[in-house]
């Protein structure tokens, strides 16, 4: 019954915050903000785990390869793949769903402890609305980007550490890259993203809109945010690997 009346007042938020929205003008200057502090600000990260893990991508598959039959262009289509798919994608949204979702679970449930929320709400305004529909317009806006860049770093990581490491050349690392290129995957992986960024957004900022005390249940809510974004990553995953390549 819990579990049914937090998806109840998870459907109720969010309508309070696509509805009866502020001047255009206020949403644009704090959209832009919201963009630089949880977007632009995660760039260096994404670029360097991006990076590494394209490396280690690369020399697993090559290590795992090790049957002469099997063609050496493999090694780069597989971790072009990979990156596609999987890691820039669904690993890339859980770690910001920890870097993120826990930052706007503190930030909200911080301004309801101290009654900023309900100072806007005195004051007529939607704090729903106001505070939490930058916050999913920016993630949402971002995260395709950051998909982009990780699939970019993580194939110049596999650039580096293949030829680097003796185990592929860069014209057989980038033959691999180049063979049998599937462009649907790419709209799979960005439809992905989407989904992933809306929900990093919206579930921190649900738990904490609704922190009840004080600093130790903000630090609660943003523990139990990351928890809880993180297992719908996965669920939803499944479900749209399901939907999309039936």
């Amino acid at each position: 019954m819990r579990i049914l009346s937090e998806i109840g007042s998870y459907f109720l938020l969010m309508y309070r915050v696509f509805s009866k929205p502020e001047k255009s003008r206020i949403y644009w200057r704090q959209l832009l903000l919201e963009i630089e502090k949880l977007g632009i600000n995660s760039l260096a990260i994404v670029a360097i785990i991006s990076v590494f893990m394209g490396g280690i991508i690369t020399l697993q598959l090559t290590y795992n390869m090790s049957n002469p039959l099997m063609p050496s262009y493999l090694i780069g289509l597989g971790n072009r793949d990979t990156l596609i798919l999987e890691f820039s994608c669904t690993v890339l949204s859980l770690m910001m769903a920890g870097k993120v979702g826990s930052n706007i679970a503190s930030e909200i449930g911080s301004m309801r402890v101290t009654e900023q929320i309900d100072s806007l709400e005195l004051m007529g305004v939607n704090s729903a609305s106001f505070l939490i529909l930058p916050k999913i317009v920016a993630v949402v806006f971002i995260s395709p980007i950051l998909f982009i860049l990780s699939v970019f770093c993580g194939i110049i990581g596999g650039l580096i550490a293949g030829p680097l490491s003796g185990v592929v050349t860069v014209a057989q690392y980038m033959g691999g890259i180049r063979t049998m290129f599937v462009p649907f995957y790419v709209t799979f992986s960005i439809i992905k993203t989407l989904v992933f960024g809306f929900l990093i957004a919206t579930v921190p900022a649900f738990q904490g809109y609704n922190v009840q005390g004080g600093a130790l249940e903000v630090g609660k809510a943003s523990t139990r945010s990351v928890v809880n974004t993180s297992i719908l990553i996965l669920f939803f995953d499944l479900i749209l690997t399901q939907l999309l390549f039936k």
